[in-house]
């Protein structure tokens, strides 16, 4: 397995996968997530793999095929009123194909983007799960994560 930033050639595989997210946040959430939707048109996709900002790491076969990712975002707040100028870097999105499940390719990329963040200066790693998510509540506790803010919600 390799770990690679992701390409425009990874697109079609990264659609896919993105495609499996959304259904795990709509089955948990129908309330909140549709269905058959796409999460980026094919020019966002293209936007945010070329942003260096927003990296996206991808874990792939000997074939160079996409078997998950990492979505990917430097944050820094700079001249905050009451909060320190730390760099973070946010996972936005992570996943692996759920046909692939199990062979610790997650965690090979959670470590990655550990790396990626140490190797560019980042203070801390940061992420939000969703509660009715909880494979990746388990997953991300396995990796050493602890909640660092709770979001709660009434509905009405």
């Amino acid at each position: 397995m390799n770990i690679r930033r992701a390409q425009e050639k990874d697109m079609e595989r990264i659609h896919l996968l993105l495609n499996q997210v959304a259904m795990v946040h709509h089955i948990g959430r129908p309330d909140l997530f549709k269905a058959g939707t796409r999460k980026y048109t094919d020019d966002q996709l293209k936007a945010i793999i070329a942003d260096d900002q927003r990296p996206i790491l991808v874990a792939t076969d000997d074939a160079d095929q996409v078997l998950g990712y990492a979505f990917c975002i430097f944050r820094q707040e700079l001249d905050n009123n009451i909060l320190t100028d730390i760099k973070t870097l946010y996972v936005d999105d992570l996943c692996v194909d759920e046909t692939l499940r199990g062979q610790h390719i997650g965690k090979a990329l959670y470590d990655a983007a550990v790396q990626y963040a140490k190797d560019h200066g980042c203070y801390n790693l940061t992420l939000n799960v969703w509660s009715c998510n909880e494979s990746a509540m388990r997953f991300y506790q396995s990796c050493g994560l602890k909640p660092q803010k709770v979001g709660m919600e009434l509905i009405l």
